[in-house]
């Protein structure tokens, strides 16, 4: 059962109306936080939404400058995280791989040590901003000072994984807008906690992400002029079709601009090389990790892709981007801090040929 604390909360941050602004109000400010709060987040996945949680970061540090701020999330994702120079420490989870070497021994060492990291501090707050079982469990767990609030989702959003019972684990469940953006979700989230509405747009990596990997030798061959096509997905409904790929790659090429098609299994490889087949002169690329495309992302001259992780992170990072909707909300996911990204098709509406090619020469500022 909610606190009338909790319940306060969450009324307040209902008035923020399909806009997820949140309106500070007396009532969404309950909390009494010291200068330099120590603050703990919890959002451990997917790719998409953990670069979607970054701006949480920096709006908690533009309201108190000597925050100590820690962030638990995938093992995977813990050097991404660690791009923000202002999360103090990463606490990796890895949930997934705990529970298929259950009789580990090395499992269990590594549930210690993650419990242990959890009780290292006391933290003045913490924002799980995932809205599952598991993870309001582990924001549960964390030692806390007394009378810190645990912020959590009061209420689902469309489009959006969440489980009811979570709440029941917050002190703090905050009902946001159903139809809200998942970078303004996590933003309503600090606003509960700051008071603070999240009306700046919002700010992603640090300076060091700009030139991550940009002399890696894996791309020591790279042509001078490119573009990058992320086709692959592991969901079918969000693929874009082969002769689409193709008439657009056919267009790039016409340019000038090399086409460079990743991909990160069998599978994909395999329909990178059919898209490979219908595009004069683009290249299959050698399989690579999340960091090393930042460089690859960072010197490309435009990124196109469906809605994966790989294409926001292409879009935080403010680079010439076309995202692809074909079978999700694109108000969810899209890019809209800047103009150098341009978002096409939605929900069940598949954009053509001719939609992506002028949006990718209109983020580029050229002629179609």
């Amino acid at each position: 059962m909610l606190s009338s604390r909790s319940k306060r909360a969450a009324v307040s941050a209902e008035s923020a109306g399909a806009t997820g602004v949140l309106r500070p109000t007396p009532a969404a400010v309950p909390f009494t936080l010291p200068e330099r709060p120590r603050i703990l987040l919890v959002k451990v996945s997917s790719l998409g939404d953990v670069v979607h949680n970054m701006p949480l970061v920096h709006d908690l540090r533009s309201r108190w400058a000597g925050a100590e701020i820690d962030w638990m999330v995938e093992e995977g994702y813990v050097g991404l995280v660690r791009l923000l120079p202002e999360v103090r420490r990463v606490i990796p989870f890895a949930l997934r791989r705990w529970r298929k070497r259950v009789l580990d021994k090395g499992t269990w060492r590594e549930v210690g040590e993650v419990r242990h990291a959890l009780q290292q501090d006391r933290y003045d707050a913490v924002i799980e901003s995932q809205g599952l079982l598991k993870t309001a469990l582990v924001a549960r767990f964390a030692m806390r000072a007394s009378g810190a609030p645990i912020i959590g989702l009061g209420n689902a959003t469309l489009g959006s994984g969440y489980e009811p019972a979570a709440r029941l684990l917050y002190t703090d469940a905050i009902s946001v807008p159903r139809r809200t953006h998942s970078v303004q979700r996590s933003r309503l989230l600090g606003a509960a906690l700051t008071g603070v509405a999240p009306l700046a747009p919002p700010q992603f990596f640090g300076h060091a992400a700009q030139s991550l990997h940009v002399d890696d030798p894996l791309w020591g061959d790279l042509p001078p002029r490119y573009a990058v096509c992320f086709h692959a997905t592991a969901d079918a409904r969000k693929k874009w079709a082969v002769h689409n790929w193709h008439a657009l790659g056919t267009r790039l090429a016409d340019e000038g601009l090399t086409v460079l098609l990743p991909w990160g299994s069998d599978q994909e490889r395999r329909a990178a090389e059919e898209i490979r087949a219908g595009v004069p002169y683009a290249r299959v690329l050698p399989r690579f990790s999340v960091l090393q495309g930042f460089g690859l992302i960072n010197r490309a001259e435009v990124v196109v892709g469906v809605d994966t992780g790989l294409i926001h992170i292409a879009a935080a990072l403010c680079r010439p981007t076309v995202e692809i909707y074909t079978a999700t909300w694109r108000w969810k996911t899209e890019g809209y801090w800047s103009e150098r990204i341009a978002n096409v098709g939605d929900d069940g509406v598949v954009p053509s040929v001719d939609e992506v090619y002028e949006a990718a020469c209109r983020v580029r500022g050229v002629a179609g």
